[in-house]
């Protein structure tokens, strides 16, 4: 494998990590926020109940898969 492929990779793993569902409502977030704030709109809220859904999203599907 090329330099090249490992640094992709290993940014692939790192960003995306276990769960790419959370990988992909974090950058929504981002998008949403840059929107907002090109708008001169306060997003400051928008990472913050990005986080509170992501992470109750994620831990309710982590424990029906548990069942």
């Amino acid at each position: 494998m090329t330099a090249l492929k490992h640094f992709l990779l290993f940014w692939y793993d790192f960003i995306v990590g276990d769960d790419w569902m959370l990988a992909a409502g974090v950058v929504m977030a981002l998008l949403l926020s840059a929107a907002l704030a090109r708008r001169d709109l306060n997003s400051w809220w928008v990472m913050l109940m990005t986080v509170v859904v992501v992470l109750v999203a994620s831990l309710w599907r982590e424990t029906r898969r548990l069942r």
